[in-house]
């Protein structure tokens, strides 16, 4: 997944990722830089303890695998706290990212800016700083900043049409 070039007004939180136990699968490789995020709870939001399932029938021993999460390129203004990342216990959510991130908190922000829980990561020239979970080193040189492929995908070549049409209603 990739996402640039947004920005986010009044929202709860500015990115958000959300699974739980029982949910399987994963949410792996997802690139987000060039955001500009004003007035919301958390610049951040990883839970892996989202607890609604559609129904009983879930398996309660599929845990999620959360991985390779870049975030750079980013301000934020007026949030309540920078982040909140909380992976699963026995389940640790790995590879997050990021770099070059300004978070600008409210006035009546929390006193503790991030709260971080199983997880594990790298950061670079992140305000204001992170919780040491994020301080790890990493294989990568976070010189250049977090990853963000440069490839062409197929949606860069989508061309909008304008529509000529007036008149009423469809």
């Amino acid at each position: 997944v990739r996402a640039e070039d947004v920005t986010a007004i009044n929202t709860e939180s500015g990115i958000r990722i959300k699974t739980g136990i029982g949910r399987g699968a994963f949410v792996k490789d997802i690139y987000a830089r060039k955001f500009m995020m004003h007035t919301m709870k958390w610049a951040f939001w990883i839970t892996g303890n989202y607890g609604s399932h559609p129904d009983n029938g879930y398996d309660p021993n599929a845990y999620p695998v959360i991985e390779n999460i870049n975030y750079r390129d980013m301000v934020v203004e007026n949030a309540t706290m920078a982040a909140r990342l909380e992976g699963i216990a026995g389940d640790t959510f790995k590879g997050i990212c990021i770099s070059n991130v300004t978070i600008g908190l409210a006035k009546k922000a929390k006193k503790v800016p991030w709260t971080c829980v199983d997880v594990e990561g790298v950061s670079s020239g992140v305000t204001p700083p992170p919780c040491g979970l994020l301080t790890g080193e990493g294989s990568e040189s976070l010189d250049q900043g977090c990853a963000f492929p440069e490839e062409s995908v197929p949606i860069d070549s989508v061309r909008v049409r304008t529509c000529s049409c007036r008149g009423g209603h469809w």
